[in-house]
């Protein structure tokens, strides 16, 4: 594959990825949060320990469909120069 579309793909990902600002805690909301999380958040503090579990476990599924999605948009294993995304990207 040529190191241009390769460029071109990543440039592509991360311009879809924008970062907002917003998310970050304001001086009421930083108060309220636990130690670990203070400064990071919006909103008051987890209720139990369940909730960071379920915030590992959708971390991790993010994280893992990140990283599937880059895969397969820079190394796609199909070959066919007919399909949608070979047209888009050509």
């Amino acid at each position: 594959m040529k190191v241009k579309n390769i460029i071109s793909r990543i440039v592509m990902i991360v311009l879809c990825l924008p970062v907002s600002l917003s998310a970050i805690a304001c001086d009421a909301c930083k108060k309220q949060q636990p130690k670990l999380l203070q400064g990071i958040t919006h909103g008051g503090g987890p209720d139990s320990n369940w909730d960071y579990l379920i915030v590992s476990a959708m971390v991790i599924i993010t994280l893992y469909s990140l990283y599937a999605t880059i895969k397969c948009v820079v190394k796609p294993k199909d070959k066919n120069h007919q399909d949608i995304k070979n047209i888009i990207f050509n």
